[in-house]
């Protein structure tokens, strides 16, 4: 039996931990934290868990697919509610606009907000978001780390022009002033960038793409987004697969020039032939997993790191501003904000602040929270610096961020309790080799998505995953770099011989990664393993806010 080590359970290494099991491999995944997640991991402010990483689940289909070519539903282990609407929007003096998935819907309320030249000027946004996302879904974001060439080629000739109407050769901001004369909008729809940890005024216009992608559903999670990691553990699991938490990979060891296996920080060796590393990618580069694999990708420039965050979490009674699920207070100069971070390396001096209100789900105004206080997740973009930053630049940019709330209505946050606050330093220790980065590269300039490594490296039988690997960051985007570095596992060992279909709990199926279409499919069983998780420590930073 082939033997399978994947460093880290984020979610890339999740959904290739349960794709591979499903084809009757013996994979073992090694995880540092107290549970499966990585970034997707869970702060504690008293006895309330909050989830203080990614807050948003689009592109579903990505997760059905999974579960389902696994022999899973993906609706027997999770509940899930879409949102009616998709984010509230703010801005001091009291202006404030709603996003909602219908694009006539929105056109109204921009039209209520801005007038009706620019709600016109969203419909234009709109199509051109949508035809962005139809050109690349299956050429690129479905596809194995492509080359330029290799884009044009999937395109095809006749679709050339498709490909020129992506607009990667102008600023996203940029684009932007070609539908919205309101700086406000723009604002608004530049942020996009940040989902991807990149600055608006840098990053090609190509990522209007995400507007289209959160039109086509968000949706919360009963009992929040880590639950998600839970179930393709769970589902990992059922296939046959073992996880170890609460230790860590010290060492990948080679052989001949082929992976041998890896040896934990506890002196440990397991034996592999293969290792799918889910982690930051500068990891392997700098060294951490040992000089047998120093060589293994290319080392980035450190300009070249995405956006880090300096984010809350923790409960509070709040007053004044109807929050919803989602909100967005925008800072009342995004340029000079972006400079901050981007040029002069420093924490912005007035910030855009992201509040996730995490005990409200519908799109009712008046549902507050508990009254002993709701669940708040808060973040502001800062730059990606392993160094800690000054306690007094914190406290600066803290002051800041929850001044700008309060003069944006939302009241009472100081009446906060203890909760946990993370900084770049602290994403730095818990994901080495990220310098606090949290998307990989920034995608800025036109080459910077080819820039990202594909599943493989230099090394045999090493493979990679993660949201700083193609097709990129998010939540969904790391789904399928799993799913990639499974294919590329699978396909590389067909070729050699070292591999042939078992009988297993799931089936690997030629399921397109974009649309879903199906050629062929084993079928799958609903056979659970009795193969145990190992317990191990909670993952959370015990650092401590008090408001």
């Amino acid at each position: 039996m082939v033997r399978v080590v994947i460093i880290g359970a984020g979610v890339g290494g999740l959904a290739a931990a349960l794709r591979l099991a499903a084809q009757g491999l013996d994979v073992t995944v090694i995880e540092a934290a107290g549970a499966p997640g990585g970034k997707m991991r869970v702060a504690t402010a008293g006895d309330a868990r909050i989830d203080a990483g990614p807050t948003v689940l689009t592109m579903r289909w990505v997760f059905d697919n999974l579960a389902r070519d696994a022999g899973f539903s993906l609706n027997d282990r999770l509940t899930l509610q879409p949102l009616e609407t998709l984010a509230r929007h703010a801005w001091s003096g009291g202006a404030r606009l709603d996003l909602f998935s219908d694009v006539e819907r929105n056109a109204d309320a921009i039209g209520d907000f801005a007038g009706a030249r620019e709600a016109e000027g969203y419909r234009r946004f709109s199509r051109s978001a949508a035809a962005i996302y139809a050109t690349l879904k299956e050429s690129f974001i479905g596809a194995s780390r492509p080359s330029v060439s290799e884009l044009v080629r999937r395109v095809g000739v006749a679709h050339l022009g498709d490909l020129a109407r992506i607009s990667p050769f102008t600023s996203l901001w940029g684009e932007l002033g070609g539908y919205f004369g309101d700086p406000r909008l723009r604002q608004l729809f530049g942020r996009y960038a940040t989902y991807c940890g990149s600055s608006p005024f840098a990053a090609p216009a190509t990522l209007m793409l995400v507007a289209h992608v959160e039109r086509e559903g968000v949706w919360s999670i009963e009992g929040g987004m880590h639950r998600l990691a839970v179930a393709l553990a769970d589902m990992a699991t059922s296939c046959g697969a073992t996880f170890c938490y609460g230790r860590r990979v010290a060492r990948v060891s080679v052989q001949g020039g082929h992976v041998a296996g890896v040896e934990l920080a506890d002196g440990e060796r397991l034996a592999a032939d293969v290792v799918v590393m889910n982690g930051d990618v500068e990891a392997l580069a700098a060294g951490l997993l040992g000089p047998d694999v120093a060589d293994a990708v290319d080392a980035a420039p450190r300009n070249a790191r995405s956006l880090s965050a300096i984010t809350w979490a923790f409960k509070a009674q709040t007053q004044g501003f109807p929050l919803l699920r989602h909100n967005v207070f925008f800072s009342p100069d995004y340029r000079r904000e972006f400079e901050d971070i981007c040029s002069k390396n420093r924490l912005p001096q007035a910030p855009t602040v992201y509040v996730c209100a995490q005990d409200r789900v519908g799109s009712d105004d008046a549902k507050a929270g508990p009254s002993d206080g709701e669940r708040l997740f808060c973040l502001v973009n800062a730059p990606a610096n392993a160094d800690p930053l000054k306690p007094a630049d914190i406290r600066s940019c803290e002051a800041a961020a929850f001044q700008h709330l309060e003069r944006c209505g939302l009241q009472g946050l100081h009446r906060a309790g203890t909760g946990e606050m993370t900084t770049p330093a602290d994403f730095a220790r818990l994901f080495p080799g990220s310098g606090g980065a949290l998307y990989g590269r920034a995608s800025h300039g036109w080459m910077a998505s080819f820039a990202r490594p594909g599943s493989r490296t230099r090394i045999s039988g090493l493979y990679l995953a993660g949201g700083g690997t193609h097709p990129g960051p998010g939540v969904p985007m790391a789904a399928l770099s799993g799913r990639q570095a499974a294919l590329a596992v699978m396909m590389d060992l067909a070729s050699t011989g070292r591999w042939r279909r078992a009988a297993t709990p799931g089936g690997m199926s030629t399921r397109s990664a974009t649309t879903g279409d199906t050629d062929s499919r084993s079928s799958p069983s609903s056979a659970a393993s009795s193969r145990p998780i190992t317990p191990g420590p909670a993952d959370r930073i015990p650092s401590t806010i008090a408001r």
